[in-house]
């Protein structure tokens, strides 16, 4: 058995040299997993681990901040993973019957990287983590910034319209490709904004993630709708339609999974380029 600390619950875990029977209560620790090859370990997740497809398949536990406590003790983990933030109190509860370990939510893209490190050895696969690892630094220094500085607003339906500050590992990601968030000086991880602050802004182009599996507002047409309900029709970049909406009806943006360093990024350089091509910024 090893014992491992956990910094953020200020616990001490005694764990199998390598984990057996692993739930993932956290999407992107869940997506790690099984981007190290470690997906038969995973026993049960929680009802938003959709990447890969494949971990959807796996029992589902819980929610971000409910549990089925009676499938959890038959499945009779030897190590759960959780985050922080709004799992953070679900975790001390839970570390009180069983090795939890907490992943803080990542700030900027290297803590993406760092997790899933964290995550591989914390389980006991060294090699795996470390594997991982190199790929996704090499996937970031492949990565070219867009061509034209541009300034954007990015929204995400989660229940409300959703934006990010300097916090977030969004806004690092955006400032990383070239772009620049007009929230990114916010001293805040997420807001709300004002209809009043995104005008006077006045971003170059949007950028959208409609509400995770919905079927509304997934073209430009229903999101130039959206936007003029809540009174931001005189926006440029909505009456030019200079607005990208992300191509899956998942977490795509809002998912800091190791995809997110492999798919998402290139995805946004690709997006914003087409518009800059076309001239339209």
């Amino acid at each position: 058995m090893r014992k491992v600390f956990c910094e953020v619950l200020g616990t001490e875990l005694n764990l199998p040299e390598n984990c057996q029977r692993i739930v993932s209560l956290s999407p992107a620790v869940t997506e790690a997993l099984f981007e190290m090859g470690l997906g038969d370990k995973v026993v049960g997740v929680s009802t938003f681990c959709v990447h890969p497809p494949e971990a959807f398949k796996k029992p589902h536990v819980g929610s971000y901040n409910k549990i089925k406590h009676k499938l959890l003790k038959e499945l009779n983990p030897d190590l759960i993973f959780t985050t922080t933030g709004y799992q953070r109190q679900m975790a001390l509860e839970l570390a009180k019957e069983y090795p939890v370990y907490a992943i803080p939510l990542p700030p900027t893209i290297s803590h993406i990287i760092s997790f899933c490190t964290e995550a591989g050895i914390v389980a006991g696969y060294v090699q795996n983590a470390r594997t991982l690892q190199k790929n996704l630094l090499k996937h970031v220094a492949s990565i070219e910034p867009v061509a034209k500085p541009t300034s954007v607003y990015l929204g995400i339906d989660l229940g409300g319209p959703v934006s990010f500050g300097m916090y977030s590992y969004i806004t690092d990601a955006l400032e990383f490709v070239g772009l620049r968030s007009i929230f990114g000086n916010k001293p805040v991880e997420w807001l709300m904004p004002e209809p009043k602050e995104i005008i006077e802004s006045n971003p170059d182009i949007i950028i959208y993630e409609p509400k995770m599996f919905s079927k509304k507002n997934r073209t430009v047409e229903e999101v130039v709708s959206l936007f003029e309900k809540r009174g931001l029709g005189e926006l440029e970049a909505v009456r030019n339609r200079r607005i990208i909406i992300t191509p899956v009806e998942t977490d795509y943006i809002a998912h800091h999974g190791p995809s997110f360093i492999t798919k998402v990024l290139p995805w946004l350089v690709k997006s914003v380029n087409s518009l800059i091509k076309q001239d339209v910024i």
